[in-house]
C-alpha cells in the first residue's frame, strides 16, 4: 500500500520520541516544510536535557563533561541544510552553518601528531599497507553489501592489517573495532573516499565553535521553542500500540510515564503521527569522578532500548534490537574529560604537536593497551568556560585491558588514574605531577555501554526502514533506522532520517537531498589510489 501523504497538516499532531538531532531536525522540517503548527508538535524526552548524543555540560568547580563528539565535513548536505536557517548560539544574525564554516576557516584541521608511539610522533608518509592489504581494501569497496551480512572486519582482513598505520588511523578516528561490521566499514570507505588522502592529518574534518550541545542543540531548541513546540521533558515512552494488517500499519496509542510516575495514554487521531528514535548510543551512560570509576549499566536501565524491544516483537518490519544491544562487552568504551585550571598541559601539547589548539584533533597512543586518544579542542569549548581554564577530551577503545602503567583495567579507573596513564604515554609525568598535586586538575570518566552498538555486524532488516512498508502515520529515526548508502555514527545520517520521514509522510514538494557521491568522481578515485599505495 502506497503511503498517502498529508496535504492538510494544520490539524495534525506529531509526537517525537526522543530529543536527539533526528527529532530536532524532524520538528524543524515539520514546521518549515510540512506546515505543521509548532504548538501541535510534542518532543517526548525521558531525560531532563535535550540533545541525545550531542552533549556538553559542566563548570569549573565540578568539571566539564563531554561524552563524545561527532565529526563533520563539508558534504553533510542534509545537516548543513538544517542548520542554514538556525540562528547561532552567540549571534542571532549568523546561522549555525555559517558560524561553523567561518570558525573552520580560521582553525583548519591539519594534525601533525596524529599517531604516537613511545611518546614520539609516528611517520605517516605511508599507510603501511602491503599489496595484499591494498587489494583487500579494493575488493571490499566493490563487494555487494548483501554479501556482507553479519561479516566482521576481522573476517575480511588478515591479522597483519590491524598493525598498519591505516588501521590505527581508521579505528581511532571512527571507533571501529576488529569485530565491527565490515559492511559499515565499506560504507565509510565509499562515502568518505574524498577524505582518504587527508586521513593522516584529519584534513577536511570540521568542528563546531563550542561543544555540540551549545553550538547545535541549544540553537535548535531555542528556534523550536520560539515556534511553540512542546518539550515534554522527563516523559518516557514505554510502549506504542499498532493496528497491523497485511498492507497497512498504523500507530494508535503512545504509552508514557512522567517524572511523578503517572502513566498516560496518548491516543492518536486519524491525522496524528509518531516518530520514534529507536535505540541510542548514549543511553545508560554513567559518570565517575576524580576519585571514583564509573559504573557500567545494563540494558534494563535504558528506556530507548526497552521500548524498541517491545515494538519489535509486534512486527518483523520493526527491526531486531538484540543484534545491536545484547553484547555490551563488544559495544562499550569509556571516555573522559579533563578540566585544568592551568595552561601547562595545553602549552606542552601545542609545542609538542606543532598544532594550535583546535587544529590538531585526535592524538592516538598506538602502544596504549587501552588505545587512548585525546582531542584538544579550540578554547574555550564552553560558553561559560573562563579564560584561565582549559579542557580536553579523550577515550579508550579497549577499557577491559590492563593499563601499561596503571595496572588496572580502564573500566576500573577513576579520573586521576586515567590521567596518570595518559601522562605516562606522553612522557610528561614529571611535568604534570606538581599541577595535579596543586589540585588544579579534574577528570571525569564516563562509561558508555552502547556507544559502538551501531557498528555491530548485522543483516538486512535488522534496522527497520525509516518508513516501513505500509506505515501510515509513523517513522523510525536515528542511528538504528535504515538509510541506504549513508554512514551511521554521523549527524548527517540522523538528519537524513528526518528528511526521509517528513517528506515521505507529508506533502512538502521536496525530495531528500542525495548522498554526496564521491566514489564516482574519477579525480577523487585517482587521489585515493595514490594515497593507499604510498
Amino acid at each position: 500500500m502506497k503511503i498517502q501523504k498529508n496535504t492538510q497538516p494544520t490539524n495534525s499532531k506529531v509526537y517525537l520520541v526522543g530529543s536527539g538531532i533526528a527529532s530536532l531536525a524532524s520538528a524543524t522540517y515539520l514546521i518549515k516544510d510540512a506546515g505543521v503548527p509548532g504548538e501541535n508538535i510534542h518532543i517526548l524526552e525521558q531525560d531532563d536535557i535535550a540533545g541525545g548524543a550531542l552533549d556538553g555540560s559542566g563548570d569549573t568547580e565540578n568539571g566539564f563533561i563531554i561524552r563524545g563528539g561527532r565529526m563533520h565535513e563539508e558534504h553533510f548536505v542534509c545537516y548543513w541544510d538544517l542548520l542554514s536557517n538556525i540562528p547561532s548560539h552567540d549571534d542571532p544574525n549568523v546561522s549555525v552553518r555559517d558560524e561553523c564554516f567561518e570558525f573552520n576557516s580560521r582553525y583548519v584541521s591539519h594534525a601533525q601528531a596524529r599517531l604516537l608511539k613511545d611518546g614520539k610522533k609516528v611517520d605517516l608518509s605511508s599507510f603501511g599497507l602491503s599489496m595484499k592489504e591494498q587489494t583487500d581494501l579494493l575488493r571490499l569497496t566493490f563487494a555487494s553489501e548483501s554479501s556482507l551480512d553479519n561479516v566482521r572486519i576481522e573476517d575480511w582482513f588478515e591479522k597483519e592489517f590491524f598493525e598498519t598505520n591505516y588501521w590505527y588511523l581508521w579505528t581511532s578516528m571512527f571507533a571501529f573495532q576488529r569485530w565491527s561490521s565490515v559492511a559499515a566499514m565499506r560504507r565509510y570507505m565509499k562515502r568518505f573516499i574524498h577524505l582518504l588522502g587527508g586521513m593522516p592529518t584529519l584534513g577536511g574534518i570540521l568542528r563546531t565553535k563550542y561543544s555540540q550541545y551549545h553550538s547545535v542543540v541549544l540553537p535548535l531548541q531555542r528556534y523550536l521553542q520560539e515556534r511553540g513546540i512542546h518539550f515534554d521533558m522527563q516523559t518516557q515512552v514505554t510502549d506504542i500500540d499498532f493496528d497491523l494488517s497485511a498492507d497497512k500499519k498504523t500507530a494508535t496509542v503512545i504509552h508514557t510515564v512522567n517524572r511523578h510516575q503517572n502513566r498516560e495514554e496518548i491516543k492518536l487521531g486519524e491525522n496524528d503521527y509518531v516518530f520514534v528514535t529507536n535505540g541510542s548510543i548514549t543511553e545508560s551512560t554513567a559518570n565517575g569522578s576524580w576519585t571514583k570509576a564509573p559504573v557500567l549499566k545494563d540494558k534494563s536501565t535504558s528506556g530507548s532500548w526497552m521500548l524498541w524491544e517491545k515494538i519489535a516483537k509486534k512486527d518483523k518490519a520493526f527491526g531486531n534490537p538484540g543484534v545491536f544491544s545484547d553484547n555490551i562487552d563488544l559495544q562499550k568504551w569509556y571516555s573522559y574529560t579533563a578540566t585544568l585550571q592551568d595552561d601547562t598541559f595545553h602549552d606542552y601539547m601545542e609545542d609538542f604537536s606543532g598544532n594550535l589548539n583546535g587544529t590538531g584533533g585526535l592524538v592516538t597512543m598506538t602502544d596504549s593497551n587501552w588505545l587512548m586518544s585525546i582531542v584538544v579542542a579550540r578554547q574555550p569549548h564552553f560558553p561559560n568556560q573562563p579564560k584561565d581554564v582549559k579542557i580536553f577530551w579523550g577515550y579508550g577503545l579497549y577499557p577491559d585491558r590492563e593499563g601499561n602503567h596503571v595496572k588496572k583495567k580502564m573500566s576500573e579507573c577513576n579520573g586521576e588514574e586515567i590521567l596518570e596513564e595518559l601522562w605516562f604515554h606522553l612522557k610528561i609525568q614529571d611535568l604534570m605531577k606538581p599541577i595535579v598535586s596543586s589540585g588544579k586538575v579534574n577528570c571525569i570518566p564516563v562509561s558508555m555501554p552502547f556507544i559502538d552498538s551501531l557498528f555491530m555486524p548485522c543483516a538486512k532488516g535488522d534496522r527497520p526502514d525509516v518508513l516501513p512498508k505500509g506505515a501510515s502515520n509513523f517513522a523510525f529515526l536515528g542511528q538504528f533506522a535504515e538509510v541506504p548508502n549513508d554512514c551511521v555514527f554521523t549527524v548527517e545520517y540522523s538528519v537524513r532520517c528526518a528528511q526521509t520521514a517528513v517528506y515521505g509522510l507529508f506533502e512538502c514538494g521536496k525530495d531528500v537531498l542525495p548522498v554526496y557521491d564521491s566514489i564516482h568522481k574519477p579525480k577523487v578515485l585517482i587521489k585515493a589510489m595514490k594515497a593507499i599505495s604510498r
